[in-house]
């Protein structure tokens, strides 16, 4: 199984301030805001608070900014 394998498990993560645990061993999570899978090796954004995962600084930016006030 390869990391883009679309029959490949999620896991399951624990967000913290400057890395993740796995709870449950997998290949990927997916993008709260996009929906699109991102392999573990290539996660960079989550938040801490809200425990999600996103694919890149345009979708964390987005979340922010739906929590906080589009004018924040």
């Amino acid at each position: 199984m390869n990391k883009y394998d679309p029959g490949a498990p999620e896991a399951k993560i624990q967000f913290g301030d400057n890395d993740f645990t796995i709870l449950k061993a997998g290949n990927f999570v997916r993008c709260a805001v996009s929906g699109e899978p991102i392999p573990l090796d290539e996660l960079r954004y989550w938040s801490v608070d809200l425990q999600e995962a996103y694919r890149g600084p345009e979708e964390a930016t987005q979340r922010w900014k739906e929590k906080n006030g589009s004018n924040a």
